[in-house]
This record gives C-alpha cells, sequence and structure tokens, in this order.
C-alpha cells in the first residue's frame, strides 16, 4: 500500500479488463481495490459508454445552461419536493458557504409515492423531474445516458464485491429495482480574484459511486491525505471516478470516501461537468459486510465529520444533505422536518 505522500496523480483503471484473461480480470481487482482504499478516486477508461453518447450530453448541458434565465427559472428547484431542477450560481451551500456554480439537477423518472401520516420524511424524495420546454432533446438524451451510467455502475459495484472477497451480488439487495439514480449538470463561471473560489466546498459525496464527467477546463481537487491536494485533470472519455460514503460504511472505512472540491475557473473563463450518483434504494439499510481478516485490519471505521453525521438509513442520509445543501427548498417543503420535534436518528460513530 503506497504512503500518501507518494501519491501526486489519480490510478487509472481499466474496466474493459473485466473481460479480459483470468489474469488480467484478477489484476484490475487488485488494482481496484488498493485505490478505492488508498486515494478512493481514480480514472476509469474502458467505460463502454460510447464517445458519442457523452459528447452530446455535453453538448446538450452547455444549451441547457444558454437559455435565458426565465427559462432556467421555470425548472427551478425551488418548485420540487423531490430536489429536481436548476439552481442558480450561489443557491446552493457547502459547509455553510454558497457554491459558485449553476446547476441542473436529475433523478430517477419514477411516480410520487403514496403519503401517510406516518410515512418517512425521506418518502416526500421520488417523483418526477423538471424539464425545460424549449430543450425537447435533452429528456430522452439524458434518460438514455443514466440508463447506461446505471448499467456501467452496477458492473463497477459487483467488480467492487467481488475484489473485497464477497459474493459478486453482495451489493444488489441495497439498490434493488429501484437504484437512487441522480445526474447533475454542472457549469461554474470564472470568478475575479477578488470573488469566491468555491467552485463546490469540500466535501464527500453520499451514495454508492460517483462518476465524474469533465470538460478541458481544471478545477477538480481530492485530498488526499489532510491539507494536501492534488489535481485530477481533465481526459478526453475518461470518467473519474469516486467512492461514496455508503462503501465507506459497509466496509467499516476500508473503502475510502475522500473529500474533494472544485476551485473557480478565472475569469473569462468556464467550466462544465457533468455528474452521475449511484445510491441505495431509499428504503434499505446499509449493514457492516463481513470482510476477510486481512481486510478487516486495514479499515478504519468509517470517518463520521461532526457537522455532516453519516446515517446507515439511505433515506435518511440522503434528506440530510439535501436539507443542508437546499435550505430555500427545505424551508418550503420540509419545514416539519426542521421542527426540534423531528430530529434525525441518531449518526453513524466513527
Amino acid at each position: 500500500m503506497p504512503h500518501t505522500l507518494d501519491i501526486t496523480a489519480l490510478p487509472t483503471l481499466d474496466l474493459s479488463l473485466l473481460d479480459g484473461s483470468a489474469q488480467q480480470r484478477q489484476g484490475f481487482l487488485e488494482d481496484l481495490r488498493h485505490a478505492a482504499r488508498d486515494v478512493g478516486f481514480f480514472y476509469l477508461t474502458g467505460h463502454g459508454i460510447d464517445a458519442g453518447l457523452l459528447r452530446q450530453v455535453q453538448d446538450q448541458a452547455r444549451q441547457f445552461f444558454a437559455l435565458p434565465d426565465s427559462e432556467k427559472a421555470a425548472v427551478g428547484m425551488i418548485n420540487s419536493p423531490h430536489f429536481r431542477g436548476y439552481n442558480r450560481a450561489a443557491s446552493e451551500i457547502t459547509r455553510g458557504k454558497p457554491d459558485q456554480r449553476e446547476q441542473f439537477d436529475l433523478g430517477a423518472e419514477r411516480e410520487v409515492l403514496p403519503l401517510r401520516p406516518d410515512s418517512p420524511l425521506w418518502a416526500r424524495l421520488q417523483g418526477p423531474n423538471q424539464w425545460p420546454q424549449t430543450l425537447p432533446q435533452l429528456k430522452p438524451l439524458l434518460l438514455d445516458w443514466q440508463q447506461a451510467m446505471t448499467r456501467m455502475s452496477l458492473r463497477l459495484l459487483r467488480a467492487f464485491a467481488e475484489a473485497l472477497s464477497l459474493p459478486a451480488d453482495a451489493f444488489d439487495r441495497l439498490y434493488g429495482d429501484k437504484p437512487n439514480e441522480h445526474i447533475k449538470l454542472m457549469r461554474y463561471p470564472g470568478q475575479s480574484a477578488a470573488d469566491s473560489h468555491q467552485g463546490v466546498g469540500a466535501h464527500k459525496d453520499s451514495g454508492f459511486l460517483s462518476f465524474l464527467l469533465q470538460d478541458q477546463q481544471a478545477g477538480l481537487q481530492v485530498e488526499v491525505e489532510e491539507g494536501r491536494w492534488i489535481d485530477a485533470l481533465p481526459r478526453d472519455n475518461t470518467l473519474v471516478v469516486n467512492i461514496g460514503e455508503l462503501l465507506e460504511l459497509a466496509t467499516n472505512g476500508y473503502l475510502r470516501a475522500t473529500v474533494h472540491r472544485v476551485l473557480s475557473p478565472a475569469q473569462g473563463r468556464e467550466r462544465l461537468s457533468i455528474a452521475f450518483f449511484l445510491g441505495a434504494q431509499l428504503d434499505a439499510v446499509v449493514p457492516l459486510y463481513p470482510l476477510p481478516t486481512a481486510l478487516l485490519r486495514e479499515a478504519r471505521g468509517p470517518a463520521s465529520d461532526p457537522l455532516n453525521p453519516l446515517f446507515r438509513d439511505v433515506g435518511q442520509n440522503y434528506l440530510k444533505g439535501r436539507l443542508r445543501s437546499h435550505p430555500d427548498v427545505a424551508r418550503r417543503f420540509y419545514a416539519d422536518a426542521l421542527a426540534p420535534q423531528n430530529p434525525l436518528p441518531k449518526a453513524v460513530k466513527a
């Protein structure tokens, strides 16, 4: 295992090696385990997502952000109890400070869950997306990409199970037939030297796996050890993958959910990135998986931030993040969740 001082760039893994020889497959699984344990981030090539589809998704994202403000506001997240839709720059909060990016959030297209007086608060999270009327091609394209990313990411998640000496289907029951599929289109406008450069503040992702499609503008940084950041520079037809808190919880901290951030580009430039997050079903509870003794010795325990605690109840964990990041939506649709008589469950202790 390399010392973090030796890590100066993200490792690169080729997913196509899963279909190679037995030796290539085993080598990939070992590299996957080490990358996820030592860094928590890696570049993924050979992912099988068509390069033309990736370009179309980027082109449509640019067209969306070029829409007039009034059209973007018409699909504003403030209209959605499911936290779907558009937010202008400085609307989302990370660690108490506004992020200098505009964004468009989407999830799986599902019917609203029927709600009863005893329904959990997170049941309101499921529901339809909002779509701009003047870009009719955006919906089918992003939903096609969402399904392609889900198929690929579930394949990678099963590879993680094998790399940890677990049955390949070990994580299947956590995502079931309704995985928490989340897409985020993001545009980071250029900032002057005097402005805040918090494109997005330092944070961990909450789900299983996160995938980022970057344009050619740098900005993503990964904290490989406390206070030391390395750049995750853009690469063509390559996805940046990182571990979410659910996998950190499920493996008692053997797999690493790593803090990362995005710095705003300089004035006169902009950065476009598109994220896909694979999470568990909202009604799932994350267990502690029985790792082999040799791996358990290297498990560090989940690193729960007192200011952003972890929950094994997936719906509560996800809702907690949404309420913190989007206080305007929280006040409009979740006033009861913010009331003192409705505290969230106890957090996992690190």
